[in-house]
Formats: C-alpha cells, sequence, structure tokens
C-alpha cells in the first residue's frame, strides 16, 4: 500500500531500523532515533543502487514522489543518481530534458546538505545558550543536589534567564554578571544579589566541566562587592547548617578539619578554643571537656559537656593526632596546633548555595536554635562562657551541667537531622560509634 502523511507520522522506531515503502522503489527509513530519510533503490546496467533524498517531513511525500520521478527518467537514460550525488559531472551528450533533471537532482541533494549543516548548527547553538544549559545544570545538578530548589528555580527564572538567557553560554561577560546584581541591588536586596551570583557561579562551574566555556565570570566578582553579611547578623537556619555540614563532609578537606568544624557546630566554643585544644583538657569516659581559664576569653575556666556525638569525634581524632599533646596538631609540627586561618581556609573553599558567614556564626547559629527550642537562657548563656551583668550575675553561679548536658545532646541530635535532611551522607566511622551508644 502506498504510504500517506498520516502513515508517515504513525511510523515509531524500533530498536533497528525497518522499511515503509511507498512503491516504485520509493520507501521511507524508520532509524532508531526517529528520522526519517527517504530512500529510492533502482537496478541501472545490471546493479542494484540505492540513493537518499533527505528527511520526512522536510521533504514531503508529494516532494519524494517527484524526486523519484525524476531519478527514473535519469536511470533510463542510463544516469546514475547515485553517481550524481556523490559528485561525478553531467555529461555533456545528454539531452537537454535529462541533463536538466540531473542538475536539478545535484541542486537538491546541495540544498539538502546545506539545510542539514544549518539544522545542526542552529540546533547547537540553541543548546549552548545559557537558557538551555541553565535549565539542563538544573535538571542535572540543582535540583537533585538541594532539599529546597525553588529558590534557585525563583533566581533563574527572575533575573539571570530574562537578562541574558539569550546568550551563547561562551560569551557571558563579568560586565553580564555585575549588570544583574547590580539590578538586584537597586531594588533594596543585596544579600538576593549575593545569592545569584552564587547560582550563576555553580552554574558557571558546571558549564567549564561540560567543556562549554573556559572562564567563570560569576566566580570573578568577588562576594565582598555585591554584599557584606556582618558577623553579628548571621545565624544560620537549619536548612543551611545541613548544606554546610553534607558540603564539609563531601569536600576533599583533611578529616581532622571536617571533625573540627563539626565540633565547632556542637560544643559552642570559640575557634581558639577548640584549635588549641590539648588531650589532657578531655575526660571521654566522662564525656566532659575542661578548658582552662588561661585559654578562656574571659580568664575563667569552662566545662563543656561532650554530647555522645562530640565524644565519637574526639576518639577518632585521637587516633589522628599521631601522639600530639594537641587534638589538631600542624601539619609542620606535632608540638604546636593548626594555624588560626586553617579552618576559615577550608570553610572559604568550598562551593555552596549559603550566604556568606564566619565561623565565629557558629555560636550565634546555636544560640538562636536553642532559644526557638524553648531551652533556658541561663544554659544558652553558660554554654557560651558569657558572663551574666549586674546583680543577677553576681548571685547566680549556678553551673547548669546536667541541664546544659541533655540541651548540647538535643543538640547535636538536632544537627544530625539537618545533615540526613533530603539525603543520606557517609560522615565517618563516628557516625555508628554514637549511633550504638
Amino acid at each position: 500500500m502506498a504510504l500517506t502523511d498520516a502513515k508517515l507520522r504513525s511510523l515509531k522506531p524500533r530498536t533497528k531500523p525497518y522499511q515503509a515503502a511507498d512503491g516504485g522503489g520509493l520507501f521511507v527509513e524508520v532509524m532508531p532515533g526517529g528520522a526519517l530519510p527517504w530512500r529510492w533503490r533502482y537496478r541501472l546496467h545490471g546493479k542494484q543502487e540505492k540513493v537518499t533524498l533527505g528527511e520526512y517531513p522536510a521533504y514531503s511525500l508529494a516532494d519524494a514522489r517527484q524526486w523519484r520521478e525524476d531519478c527514473a527518467a535519469l536511470v533510463a537514460r542510463g544516469v546514475s543518481p547515485m553517481a550524481l550525488k556523490r559528485g561525478d559531472p553531467v555529461s555533456a551528450d545528454l539531452p537537454a530534458l535529462v541533463r536538466e533533471r540531473a542538475e536539478r537532482f545535484i541542486a537538491d541533494w546541495c540544498m539538502q546538505v546545506r539545510k542539514k549543516v544549518e539544522a545542526k548548527a542552529a540546533e547547537a547553538r540553541a543548546a549552548s545558550t545559557l537558557e538551555a544549559f541553565a535549565w539542563r545544570w538544573y535538571a542535572e545538578v540543582a535540583e537533585p543536589g538541594n532539599s529546597n530548589p525553588r529558590n534557585i528555580k525563583r533566581v533563574l527564572e527572575k533575573d539571570v534567564i530574562p537578562a541574558i538567557g539569550m546568550k551563547q553560554i561562551a560569551d557571558v561577560t563579568v560586565t553580564d554578571v555585575l549588570a544583574i546584581t547590580d539590578r538586584i541591588k537597586a531594588r533594596g536586596a543585596d544579600q538576593m544579589a549575593l545569592q545569584t551570583r552564587n547560582v550563576m557561579k555553580r552554574l558557571f562551574a558546571y558549564a567549564i566541566a561540560r567543556e562549554l566555556t573556559k572562564f567563570n565570570p560569576a566566580a570573578a566578582v568577588e562576594a565582598q562587592f555585591i554584599a557584606t553579611a556582618k558577623s553579628r547578623d548571621v545565624a544560620l537556619t537549619s536548612e543551611e547548617v545541613g548544606k554546610l555540614l553534607r558540603a564539609i563532609y563531601q569536600s576533599s578537606m583533611k578529616r581532622a578539619h571536617k571533625l573540627a568544624l563539626h565540633l565547632l557546630i556542637l560544643c559552642m566554643v570559640r575557634k581558639s578554643e577548640l584549635i588549641e585544644a590539648r588531650w589532657d583538657e578531655l575526660d571521654l569516659e566522662a564525656a566532659e571537656w575542661a578548658i582552662p581559664a588561661e585559654r578562656m576569653k574571659k580568664d575563667r575556666p569552662h566545662l563543656v559537656p561532650l554530647s555522645r556525638q562530640a565524644v565519637a569525634m574526639f576518639e577518632e581524632l585521637k587516633g589522628l593526632a599521631s601522639g600530639s599533646e594537641f587534638v589538631f596538631p600542624s601539619r609542620s609540627s606535632l608540638k604546636q596546633p593548626i594555624a588560626h586561618s586553617t579552618l576559615n581556609v577550608a570553610v572559604r573553599a568550598l562551593d555552596i548555595d549559603v550566604r556568606d558567614f564566619v565561623i565565629h556564626d557558629f555560636r550565634r547559629t546555636a544560640s538562636t536554635h536553642l532559644h526557638e527550642a524553648g531551652f533556658n537562657s541561663d544554659w544558652i548563656e553558660k554554654c557560651l562562657a558569657h558572663e551574666t551583668k549586674g546583680i543577677r550575675g553576681i548571685y547566680n553561679r549556678a553551673q547548669y551541667a546536667d541541664q546544659r548536658r541533655q540541651m548540647l545532646q538535643w543538640w547535636a541530635d538536632f544537627v544530625d537531622s539537618q545533615i540526613e535532611e533530603g539525603r543520606k551522607v557517609i560522615i565517618g566511622r563516628f557516625g555508628k560509634a554514637y549511633r550504638a551508644a
């Protein structure tokens, strides 16, 4: 049966190519990828040949049938359409009508090639626009890798794609990024401008990995030039706590540094109090850490009740300390602790969608969440080693040891739940240790 447009549209690809015939040697071949090229099979000088026109629907059924008739007329005169398509010259000895058909055949074939080249070029340009790549990145990386990807989608839809969506990914400049962030800042939304820059930075990092560009224009714009978060204003949300710790444990930083950052959040101590910690200050059997007065800001000794998670981390760190008296010995010498800048450098190297913060904000973050959970303010202030001002401070010498131990265990469990929210992350051997407790 002859083909019809309805039948052509109904043809479905299979794992292997197959043919649907129209008659007279004309057929369409259904390719596994869905393409439908027209082909014509004929015999010339006792040999079977086959020639291809182009794809349906770019070449309609009527086009293909006319092409078949032109080919048949050439074959009747001993001219091979396959040879013409290959580029063999048209003989001057042929009758004018045959030569005209042969030349038309060549012209049609050249047009077909040109259309294919132009279509592929247009397809390549469309695939490498920022809009096309942004949604590819969102589907492949951002959406699966974030517990709340709607914020990223909103950034793309509201500010990024309307501004530079039609540009080629490799043509986006630092000026383009600044124009977007400046426009957002003009709305009075400095932190949103910074978040948008961070989204673009991650997007272009993926584009570099996919070899679509060699330059990250968003990374060239320092965060401080967009918005500066004041340390005293920052307390990470529960979602940001989880996102941060997941990024820490999935990073390439040293294991001891990962545990140090986690302990800073759990123990609510200052950075210097942790990195200068010595093993003789810790009683892991009693789950206590006694920081001497000379290492405290207010020159008063401070007792830190340790959660099960913190004890297990310190036990692991014991094996990483190589016999040093310090919990976090320097790489260059076991007789001194790591530098004060070490953990800051490790945090700055993380590529995460979390607003700017400093390590000291971990204490404010813990305080904020504990207050919101309804814990007694005196217990929290004692964990932070803050002085209570006025007459109340003079008479209130209670240590609240038991209450603080229960509160810090609740806090460690809460932080755990944020790490595991939306994604399972293997955070290390200590995980099994404290879960078995």
